[in-house]
């Protein structure tokens, strides 16, 4: 309470003196004065605040959130904070920042993904420890060891959790008497009865690299849960090879290709979700953080989350569980005190819910109490079941080159082999960097 306590005296007395050389004025007048009064006398600070979140298509409600936070900082503290907000595309968004950070050009606050990112990041010296932080108390045990280091430290604040396999349209799929398969096989069938009915089985958008690269995570997910457990472990120590993966990859990728829409290398996440949530396709490769979009443009879709096959193993099929976009402060920031309070309000007993619920994220804290969504409760019922699996630690530098290799490979330029030479090449590559 103290500071707190000692900002708002500050702020009233002010406003006091003010109001009364001001009263000759009209009342906005005085307002203004007092602003700018309370700016400039000794206790006031003025703090930038700079941030970098590659979620574009959620910049409304991070912005109308920043201003809440603005006016808690100045109302509890006295400070005056003026945030800036960059938001790249998710395709670009990870070279943007490792040149900012290795140039000593931080953000204040970064978004990262959490799996691909923080032990790479951390071993570079670009996380603050955040463990004794308020908000990392809060945090649900489920959630909490995707933002921890091997050492056991937070350093990160997790937005969006997820528990994703592919997205499908639940209205088509019970008109049409059909279940979500459970191998490839059954999947064949499912598209079958669909083309029978003139019904486009999977809505394609690959125009953005990091969509088609979706695929990667499940296969090897598939894959580590029932034949290949250590291929992870293999990679990181130069012996394993993506031909391992050949079959679990390709089958399924060349399957929902063989069965989707057109022009795919044109249609970018955002077309992609319209187009799902007009019906043009009954399936879409993607996770449910795409909900919000697609609401927006069709409040009315009952959709659902199905775990997709990529063998004709039904234990092979399951709902990949990690947490991805999640935000981290500098070490350099020189204004730790002001990021820190924005990070604990991201968490606020009161203020988080509705930020959450805005953006369609799943409950990451104890302070989160309100209802999941019905795509979240069904991803979850798979996950009780034992059909889920932790999003497989893949180097982000080799997520970025299957998502390009992908692309080129749907548009015919580069063979399968291709593709997976170049993953082995990428992820050798990490490998030297990161010893």
């Amino acid at each position: 309470m103290g500071t707190m306590g000692k900002g708002m005296l500050v702020t009233l007395l002010a406003a006091a003196l003010l109001a009364g050389c001001g009263s000759n004025n009209n009342g906005s007048a005085v307002n203004t004065a007092g602003e700018e009064s309370g700016s400039g006398n000794g206790n006031a600070k003025s703090v930038t605040l700079k941030m970098f979140i590659a979620q574009p298509r959620f910049k409304e409600h991070y912005d109308n959130y920043i201003a809440e936070f603005v006016k808690k900082e100045k109302a509890d503290k006295n400070i005056d904070v003026t945030v800036q907000l960059e938001m790249p595309t998710a395709d670009n968004a990870s070279q943007i920042l490792k040149t900012r950070l290795a140039s000593n050009d931080a953000p204040d606050i970064f978004a990262l993904h959490a799996v691909n990112e923080i032990p790479s990041y951390y071993k570079a010296g670009y996380l603050e420890d955040l463990s004794s932080q308020p908000f990392a108390a809060k945090l649900l045990d489920s959630v909490k060891p995707s933002v921890t280091t091997a050492d056991g430290k937070i350093v990160a604040l997790p937005l969006e959790t997820l528990s994703w396999g592919y997205l499908y349209n639940k209205k088509i799929f019970s008109e049409q008497g059909l279940t979500p398969p459970a191998t490839l096989t059954e999947m064949k069938t499912v598209i079958g009865k669909l083309k029978d009915k003139q019904i486009t089985p999977f809505v394609l958008s690959y125009k953005e690299s990091w969509i088609p690269q979706l695929v990667l995570p499940l296969a090897v997910g598939g894959m580590v849960k029932t034949q290949d457990p250590d291929f992870v472990d293999k990679m990181n120590k130069d012996e394993g090879s993506f031909t391992e993966m050949k079959s679990a990859i390709f089958d399924i990728f060349d399957l929902i290709n063989a069965n989707g829409t057109d022009k795919a290398t044109e249609v970018g996440g955002d077309d992609g979700a319209a187009a799902f949530a007009a019906g043009k396709g009954a399936m879409w490769l993607m996770g449910p953080w795409y909900a919000e979009t697609i609401l927006k443009s069709n409040p009315d879709l009952d959709f659902g989350v199905a775990p997709l096959p990529v063998s004709d193993d039904p234990a092979a099929t399951l709902i990949n569980l990690s947490a991805s976009t999640s935000l981290a402060l500098s070490p350099t920031s020189k204004n730790k005190e002001v990021a820190l309070d924005f990070l604990n309000y991201v968490l606020d007993d009161q203020a988080s819910n509705g930020l959450f619920q805005a953006l369609k994220f799943n409950p990451v804290a104890t302070v989160h109490t309100y209802e999941s969504y019905p795509w979240i409760t069904e991803a979850t019922t798979y996950v009780k079941a034992g059909k889920s699996v932790q999003d497989p630690a893949i180097p982000q530098s080799v997520k970025d080159e299957v998502g390009k290799g992908l692309q080129a490979y749907y548009a015919g330029q580069v063979s399968q082999d291709d593709v997976l030479k170049a993953l082995d090449k990428a992820w050798k590559s990490f490998n030297k960097v990161n010893k």
